[in-house]
């Protein structure tokens, strides 16, 4: 009985543990991509100034999409954390 009760807790810890490295992995991840993003289109601005339009909206969907991913990573991260 008592031995189930450790295991247990100690699983919860494991698992508290694995989601909060997976957390701020994912958010490390997201930064990074949306960082490239950024920097990349700032160079193709820098090199082809009239098609400074197009680069932007295509770099803002691209970094939404990166950050739509991350924030569902997060949310399943949290969930396994609370659950």
């Amino acid at each position: 009985m008592l031995t189930e009760e450790v295991a247990s807790a100690t699983y919860n810890g494991f698992a508290k543990a694995g989601a909060a490295i997976g957390a701020g992995l994912v958010i490390m991840g997201g930064g990074k991509g949306i960082g490239n993003i950024g920097g990349n289109a700032v160079q193709a601005i820098a090199r082809q100034p009239e098609a400074g339009g197009s680069i932007f909206q295509n770099m803002i969907i691209a970094a939404a999409l990166i950050e739509g991913a991350t924030l569902f990573a997060v949310v399943v991260c949290l969930l396994v954390a609370l659950g």
